[in-house]
């Protein structure tokens, strides 16, 4: 892929609905994606968009939300037909200068976002963006995200400062705490989970709000089972954090295609537990032998690299990994099968 794969980024567009987006926080791995596609330096960017295998649409939806919706003041303002529009005219506007998407019906096209919003950019438009590929850290299967055509993007909380390389936490024989979770009370498991949880057990640490004096990042390296529920959204950074914390995620969702399942394995490295078995928490991890623990624990520090985030991007880390996904999606397409 690093010899071959070759992108072009439109250059159309104006900030700040396009070529630009938050590099930190809760949407910075959209911003880091875009911002590293548009790189001079990146080895994938092709010189000519003749060259190019894919082609990159830079528009930017949580700035979308962020300058065309802002202030929401009325429920009619949540209407996505803003958004949709926005990016229907961009298509437009590419569709007309070049021939790229018209001789492929848009499936040699990608954009991504991380935005809660992400998926709707094409609801509604089922016919024109039925075939281009949408890489999305909203990766749920019951709103319309298709596995095999769109690619899950892990959702990273992109420090402030300076990136680094993942917290690795306590050795196996270290960690004291059978499972914890800290984290607001928001979408429809979180309530389910701290219903049964919160504040109720030393083993299983479920908090709303940390205890003075407790230390998040700290406590996640103390655990060897970090949960991971959804929240708002079938996507969670948590899972990304538990697995920077050296600790085996336990995901609690509902129709969510985790990222990388092309060549991760994640029952290898997690355990997945429906909303119903949320009561039986403790005795299904109780009933994980040690041994079996501690090679899951291992495969986690085996994975980490694909979950890091660098500047300018190096093979095998988070970025490398979502544009392989990218890749294995392109070669399975070819110009007229549509």
């Amino acid at each position: 892929m690093m010899k071959r794969f070759k992108m072009w980024s439109y250059k159309e567009g104006e900030h700040p609905l396009l070529h630009l987006c938050p590099m930190n926080r809760i949407n910075g791995i959209e911003g880091q994606f875009i911002d590293e596609i548009e790189r001079e330096e990146s080895p994938f960017r092709a010189t000519h968009p003749d060259e190019a295998h894919i082609f990159f649409l830079p528009f930017s939806v949580a700035n979308i939300v962020h300058y065309v919706y802002r202030p929401i003041n009325r429920k009619e303002d949540y209407h996505r037909d803003h958004l949709q529009r926005i990016a229907m005219d961009y298509i437009g506007v590419v569709a007309h200068k070049y021939p790229y998407w018209n001789r492929s019906n848009g499936a040699d096209h990608f954009m991504a976002s991380c935005h809660d919003w992400g998926p709707q950019i094409s609801l509604g438009q089922s016919e024109l963006l039925k075939n281009f590929i949408r890489v999305l850290c909203n990766a749920n299967t019951s709103e319309g995200f298709e596995p095999k055509r769109d690619v899950s993007l892990p959702e990273v909380l992109v420090p402030s400062e300076k990136l680094g390389r993942p917290n690795f936490g306590q050795a196996p024989h270290n960690r004291r705490i059978l499972a914890f979770f800290a984290g607001g009370v928001h979408g429809l498991i979180r309530p389910i989970l701290l219903h049964h949880w919160k504040d109720k057990d030393n083993e299983v640490q479920v908090h709303e709000t940390l205890p003075e004096g407790m230390n998040y990042t700290a406590l996640m390296g103390q655990s060897k089972f970090c949960l991971c529920p959804s929240g708002f959204e079938v996507a969670s950074p948590r899972v990304v954090e538990a697995i920077y914390a050296g600790c085996v995620p336990v995901i609690i969702s509902d129709h969510y295609t985790l990222p990388f399942s092309d060549v991760l394995n994640w029952s290898q490295f997690s355990i997945q537990i429906t909303v119903a078995k949320i009561p039986e928490i403790k005795t299904i991890l109780q009933e994980i032998p040690d041994e079996e623990y501690q090679k899951m624990q291992r495969r986690v520090l085996k994975v980490q690299r694909h979950f890091v985030l660098n500047r300018p991007a190096k093979p095998f880390d988070v970025i490398h990994m979502v544009l392989h996904s990218v890749w294995l999606r392109r070669i399975d397409f070819k110009i007229g099968s549509t």
